[in-house]
């Protein structure tokens, strides 16, 4: 045998010595590792009302005419037009008649601008924002740009006195559908409904369009008092309980054999419980009826400035939910691109301890990160602004507690049986919904895009 074979017999040994020791040891074993789980903060950071019955209804004071409202259209482009029901959402419009607003409808005009193209409109002309956005900006005393004017899809305005040459300029390409002054002046109900009126003068409602209550402020003397009653809202809004469910199938041989240093069951129980509590932070988010994009009131919504989310942004946001704001919550990279705006303008955010975790902050409220927050293909995403809180008035989420079979506040775990083939059944279900009490409670900042960044060399 020559000295390669020699060395070659040797190694050989060796190996199957370590196979031998690998065979008689005990391997370590995790848990079941899940690359779908994520933190989940929505979920930990939303107050959970219990709802019994399975219906949570919002009593509110009775709303003459919400200033939250917006216009819905149909079609793209020269094609768009407004939903009629929905400009009955306009202060203006909430006691036209059926016969006014399809009259209506017909009577708008288009007009279409390209991104960054300024032009002027007479004034008095009713403009609705159908796609893009508007703004009126003129120049004070130190040459210094000021915006006036800032109107989102959906949105509406009317042409301010003293335009000067091409004041307002579309961002994005923009639609609009306008009713020029001269129609209005020849129909007398819409002439009506658009003449400005003296705050003062609507003593039966508020600044937010609630039926008025009527107090007295005085010194001294003996007025009359006033007499009044707390109006409330006829058809409340009613929020479902929703259920995700599914069935897990386990052999009851996997769980009595191999259920050594973990529970087969449990282990698989949990992971199934990962994935729907993934799926109701994205339901919470984006669901057609209560998710919390969709939810966010057509006059909460605040385009970007230029694309990328700025301080300026975030601070527009903050003007629509002043009332004890509770967090941001943006998709990873909308976060991260506000951090490089927030940095390229030499203000780079704080950073706070929340749960053990770090997060960034603007004006002291936490950016929470969600990744159920789409992002669409071109690199644009929505930031939401979040009051939350019963007391507050706020978001809340709603789940029924104290079910059969639960093994977390609205969530159980039910087995339903074996079958002939030795399979066990348990029913898994999660029952929750959320609320926005009232429409202040919550801002979405539109077209934020993640994809700008700078080379500081």
């Amino acid at each position: 045998m020559t000295e390669a074979q020699s060395t070659r017999a040797v190694s050989a040994s060796a190996l199957d010595r370590n196979l031998s020791a690998r065979q008689l040891s005990t391997a370590h074993v995790t848990r079941v590792q899940n690359l779908e789980r994520s933190p989940r903060w929505l979920h930990l950071l939303l107050p959970w009302v219990n709802v019994g019955g399975g219906v949570f209804r919002v009593n509110r004071r009775r709303l003459v005419s919400s200033r939250f409202g917006g216009v819905l259209f149909t079609g793209e482009g020269a094609a768009a037009r407004p939903v009629p029901e929905s400009l009955r959402a306009l202060p203006e419009f909430s006691q036209a008649t059926d016969a006014q607003i399809h009259e209506l409808v017909s009577k708008f005009q288009h007009h279409t601008h390209p991104d960054g193209a300024d032009f002027t409109l007479p004034e008095g002309t009713l403009a609705l924002v159908a796609s893009g956005a508007v703004q009126h900006h003129t120049n004070n005393g130190a040459a210094r740009a000021v915006r006036h004017l800032f109107a989102a899809p959906g949105q509406h305005f009317v042409a301010p006195s003293g335009l000067s040459g091409k004041d307002l300029r579309a961002v994005g390409k923009t639609t609009l559908l306008t009713l020029p002054p001269e129609q209005i002046a020849s129909t007398p109900w819409l002439k009506t409904a658009l003449t400005p009126q003296d705050g003062a003068s609507r003593s039966d409602v508020n600044q937010y369009g609630e039926a008025a209550i009527q107090v007295l402020s005085s010194v001294d003397g003996e007025p009359k008092l006033p007499t009044t009653f707390v109006d409330y809202q006829d058809h409340p809004r009613e929020y479902y309980i929703h259920s995700i469910q599914t069935v897990l199938r386990t052999h009851t041989r996997i769980t009595d054999l191999y259920s050594n240093e973990f529970d087969q069951l449990r282990e698989q129980v949990r992971v199934v419980i990962d994935v729907i509590r993934e799926r109701e932070e994205w339901e919470l988010l984006n669901n057609p009826e209560f998710g919390l994009l969709n939810e966010t009131a057509i006059a909460q919504r605040v385009p970007t400035r230029g694309g990328p989310p700025t301080p300026d942004d975030l601070d527009e946001l903050l003007t629509k939910v002043w009332k004890k704001p509770g967090f941001f919550l943006a998709h990873p990279k909308a976060i991260a691109a506000f951090g490089r705006e927030a940095t390229r303008r030499g203000v780079p955010p704080p950073t706070i301890n929340l749960f053990g975790s770090p997060f960034i902050t603007w004006r002291g409220i936490p950016l929470v990160p969600s990744d159920k927050i789409p992002v669409t293909p071109d690199g644009r995403t929505s930031i939401l602004l979040l009051r939350v809180g019963e007391e507050e008035q706020g978001v809340v989420g709603l789940h029924n507690t104290g079910i059969t079979g639960e093994v977390e506040p609205g969530l159980s775990v039910r087995y339903s049986g074996t079958d002939q083939h030795s399979v066990a059944s348990h029913l898994i279900t999660r029952y929750f919904s959320a609320a926005v009490l009232v429409e202040d409670a919550i801002a979405r900042l539109d077209n934020v895009q993640i994809g700008s960044y700078y080379d500081y060399t």
